[in-house]
C-alpha cells in the first residue's frame, strides 16, 4: 500500500482554493456582476471561445496506436479502447459529444472528470462524464487520491456521496498550483468577464428605454406630489412609450443626467472586452468575429498559430491524461493514444500540392503517402503506389561522371578499333586530351 508523506500541508487535500476559507472558484466581482460557469456562458465572447475550443478538440481524429517492431506505428483497431475513443465511449454518447462535453468542463471549471467502467477482465467498457462541481478531490487515509462524487439519491432532494478511486476516474486538470487540481479560466478572469456582462446589461437597459437617458424634471414652482409626477413620467415615456413626444406644462424642463454612450466609450469598451476574453482562452480575435486587425494575408498564419500555441497544449494534456488513466501498466510500453492534427495544419490547395511535390521528388513520400493525406484511395502496390523515387540527375559529388565511365564499349569506325572512351579522355571538343 502506497503511503503518502507530504512536506507541504496544502497537498494533503487538493483544493480549488486560495487561502484557507475564501473560495477562489467564483464569487462577486468589482463590476457587481455574479460570474460563474453559467452566467459566463451568456457572454457571447466566452460562449464563442468555449465552443471553438470544445468543437476543435472533439473534431480531431483520435486513435489508439501500437509500436511496431521496425520502429513505426500502426492503429490498434482490435483493442476495446480503440472503439471507445474513436466511436462511442458509452451507449448514450458519440466520441464527439463526449470530448466536447469534457472540454467544456475543462474550460469552465478547469477540470474534466469521467468515470471509468471496467469489466471482470479489467477491460474498459465505458466512460461517463462527471459534473466537476459535484466532485471533491481529497486523499484517503493511506495517502492515495480519491474522488468524492455527490449525486441525488431520490426525488426528495436527498444526496449521497460515492467515493471513486484514482483508477476509476479519468481526470484532465487544467493550469493549477499543485499539479493535482486545475483552476478555472473563468475564475481567474472573473473581473474581466464581469465587466463584459455589466456593459452588455447597460446597453440592453439603455436601448430598452428607447435610448433615452435618465434625467431631472425641473419645475419653477413647488411640486405637491413629486412621487406621483415621477411615476407618471416613467409610465408615459419609458420602454415602448420612449419615443413619444413629451408636452411639458407650467414651465417644466427636462435635463438629461446620464453620460451618453458615445461619451462613455461604450462601443470601445465592449470591443476591448471581447479581445480581453479571447486573450484569456488564447483564441485569435478573428475566430470570434473581430476582423479589425486581420487580413487575407495573415488569417492563415493566425490559424496555424492557433493550432500550435492554443490547441497543441490542450491536446498534450488530453493524451497524457488518457494514457495515464486508460492504459494498463503493461500496455504503456507498447500502446499510445494520439490525436491527429494534420488536418488543421493543412494549407491551401496550391501550398499542399507544392509540398507534396517536394516530398515526392526527394524520395521521402510515395504516391500512396500523398493520397492517404488527401483521403484518396491507394494505388495498388504492384502498380508502384508504394515506390519512393528520387530525381535521377542528383548524385553524390564523389560519383560525378560515373555514368559515362560505366557505358558499354563502343566501336570506333574511324580508327577501326574498339575501345572504351570516357568523357574526360575525349575532352570538351571530342578530341582526346
Amino acid at each position: 500500500m502506497f503511503t503518502y508523506k507530504g512536506t507541504n500541508n496544502s497537498r494533503d487535500k487538493p483544493r480549488n482554493r486560495i487561502g484557507s476559507s475564501l473560495s477562489f472558484l467564483f464569487g462577486p466581482t468589482t463590476s457587481g456582476k455574479l460570474v460563474n460557469e453559467q452566467t459566463a456562458l451568456t457572454q457571447t465572447a466566452v460562449y464563442a471561445c468555449v465552443r471553438i475550443l470544445a468543437e476543435s478538440i472533439a473534431g480531431l481524429p483520435l486513435h489508439l496506436y501500437r509500436y511496431t517492431d521496425d520502429g513505426g506505428k500502426e492503429k490498434k483497431v482490435n483493442h476495446s479502447l480503440y472503439r471507445l475513443l474513436h466511436d462511442e465511449p458509452n451507449h448514450e454518447m458519440t466520441s464527439f459529444i463526449f470530448r466536447e462535453t469534457m472540454m467544456c468542463h475543462l474550460l469552465l471549471w478547469g477540470n474534466a472528470y469521467a468515470q471509468i467502467i471496467r469489466n471482470g477482465r479489467n477491460e474498459i467498457v465505458a466512460l461517463y462524464p462527471l459534473i466537476p462541481s459535484k466532485i471533491e478531490v481529497s486523499r484517503s487515509a493511506g495517502g492515495e487520491l480519491e474522488y468524492k462524487y455527490t449525486r441525488e439519491k431520490d426525488e426528495f432532494g436527498r444526496t449521497e456521496k460515492i467515493i471513486l478511486r484514482k483508477e476509476e476516474v479519468l481526470h484532465i486538470p487544467g493550469l493549477g498550483f499543485d499539479g493535482l487540481i486545475g483552476y478555472s479560466p473563468i475564475a481567474m478572469a472573473k473581473n474581466a468577464i464581469g465587466m463584459a456582462l455589466a456593459t452588455e446589461e447597460y446597453g440592453a437597459t439603455f436601448f430598452s428605454n428607447g435610448a433615452n437617458p435618465g434625467g431631472i424634471l425641473e419645475h419653477p414652482g413647488i411640486v405637491k406630489d413629486p412621487e406621483k409626477l415621477r411615476e407618471s413620467w416613467q409610465t408615459q415615456f419609458s420602454k415602448s412609450n420612449a419615443n413619444k413626444i413629451a408636452v411639458l406644462e407650467e414651465g417644466m424642463k427636462f435635463t438629461p443626467m446620464s453620460i451618453p454612450p458615445d461619451q462613455a466609450q461604450f462601443l470601445e469598451t465592449r470591443k476591448f472586452q471581447i479581445n480581453e476574453i479571447a486573450r484569456i482562452f488564447r483564441v485569435p480575435p478573428h475566430m470570434v468575429g473581430d476582423l479589425e486587425k486581420s487580413s487575407f494575408s495573415n488569417i492563415e498564419q493566425q490559424s496555424l498559430e492557433f493550432v500550435k500555441y492554443t490547441l497543441d497544449p490542450w491536446v498534450i494534456r488530453w493524451e497524457q491524461a488518457m494514457q495515464q488513466s486508460l492504459l494498463l501498466p503493461k500496455e504503456k510500453e507498447k500502446l499510445f493514444i494520439k490525436f491527429n492534427l494534420d488536418g488543421l495544419l493543412r494549407g491551401d490547395y496550391q501550398s499542399r500540392m507544392n509540398g507534396y511535390a517536394v516530398g515526392r521528388q526527394n524520395g521521402w513520400m510515395s504516391a500512396n503517402d500523398i493520397r492517404e493525406l488527401e483521403n484518396l484511395n491507394k494505388i495498388p502496390k504492384e502498380e508502384g503506389g508504394d515506390l519512393y523515387l528520387v530525381n535521377g540527375n542528383m548524385l553524390p559529388l564523389t560519383k560525378s561522371g560515373s555514368f559515362y565511365n560505366d557505358l558499354p564499349p563502343q566501336e570506333n569506325e574511324v580508327e577501326g578499333r574498339s575501345d572504351t572512351v570516357s568523357h574526360y579522355e575525349q575532352g570538351p571538343n571530342g578530341r582526346g586530351e
